[in-house]
């Protein structure tokens, strides 16, 4: 099938990601956010946010029909994220996928988010093709993971990630020590830009040279945050102002520090000079700007999605659906569920079996 026609559906975390895309080509990406409501619990709660998904999935479809200009008949596939996520969530997604492509008898495709973050790249019209293989560094409120992609549709190894918070995670805990509103990514940044990234040595974790030998491509940020607690309790102590500014700061450029090195480590290692870069924490400045000038000493070409594709949606899922149609891949059977801890090498879930 060429230029399949694709609803996707993206219920994985927080937000409500319908998008539309036709081969390689956006149509439609829509996404309803639940972040509002969380807000007030400075973080992700899985209860809230997959009633918020019941209540946003058919409005989010509609919308997005209406903006491609499509309906469910014309659509060629329907796609959903299986996993990682929240279990809640995802149960959402899925089973609305379901419904839908029983009820229009069209075929479904169950994916993995992950690699949907990196399918989104693809949606990217007006640059050259992603080449294979690739280094990418995938950063959100709930993952932290440094892969190497031989193929998309195919080959996707797991080098490292996050063994306790994930830097999104860190951002909301830090920016709540500081007393600064969720989500704490944006505040953090905010409050960074008028402090001094080298105020303070806050430590980089598990980049010591015993750390390297088994964690090279692993990642923790929760001696960071105890770190930054440890200060701003010792200035409360003091009776001394917070330096928020210069905390903020020193606080963003470890996590970059690492993210980046890490990630050119991996670049460097397996002789792969293409790096690129998603998820939602993306967003931030400072890591943005690092990389590409970090990256371009050390001759490794970076590649960011639009960040509106950045953060959850549906466009990706469908994206990664479509690249999996015109690669002659079955579609999904209805026995999968939601898997929460789905491992990134499974890219589809429960192919056909050809008879």
């Amino acid at each position: 099938m060429s230029e399949p026609l694709v609803l996707g559906i993206e219920t994985s975390c927080d937000e409500t990601g319908i998008g539309i895309v036709r081969g390689r080509t956006l149509l439609s990406n829509t996404i309803a956010s639940s972040m509002d409501e969380h807000a007030r619990y400075g973080g992700v709660v899985p209860e809230v946010a997959a009633r918020a998904h019941l209540e946003a999935l058919q409005p989010a479809i509609d919308a997005a029909l209406a903006e491609a200009g499509v309906g469910l008949d014309d659509l060629d596939a329907v796609a959903v994220t299986s996993g990682p996520g929240l279990a809640g969530a995802l149960m959402v997604g899925v089973g609305a996928a379901k419904g839908l492509a029983v009820s229009i008898d069209k075929p479904l495709y169950a994916v993995n988010h992950l690699v949907g973050h990196i399918a989104a790249d693809i949606l990217t019209a007006d640059s050259a093709p992603l080449e294979y293989p690739t280094i990418a560094l995938l950063v959100s409120g709930g993952h932290t993971s440094l892969l190497h992609v031989r193929d998309l549709t195919t080959d996707v190894e797991l080098l490292g990630e996050t063994m306790d918070d994930a830097a999104g995670e860190a951002f909301d805990k830090v920016a709540r020590l500081l007393s600064l509103p969720y989500p704490g990514g944006p505040e953090i940044d905010r409050a960074a830009a008028d402090g001094d990234p080298e105020a303070i040595r806050f430590p980089r974790g598990l980049s010591r040279a015993s750390d390297l030998a088994k964690h090279r491509y692993d990642f923790s940020f929760s001696g960071l945050k105890t770190a930054v607690a440890r200060w701003v309790e010792r200035c409360e102590a003091e009776g001394v102002e917070v330096p928020l500014a210069d905390v903020a700061a020193s606080f963003r450029e470890a996590v970059v520090n690492v993210l980046v090195t890490k990630a050119l480590a991996a670049c460097a290692d397996l002789g792969v000079p293409r790096l690129l870069l998603g998820g939602g924490v993306i967003a931030n400045r400072r890591l943005r700007e690092v990389a590409l000038e970090r990256a371009e000493a050390a001759g490794v070409t970076v590649r960011i999605p639009p960040l509106s594709l950045c953060t959850d949606n549906g466009a990706m899922i469908a994206a990664l659906a479509s690249e999996l149609i015109s690669s002659g891949r079955r579609p999904s059977t209805l026995a999968f569920g939601a898997d929460s801890t789905l491992p990134v090498t499974e890219i589809q879930i429960a192919e056909a079996v050809s008879v």
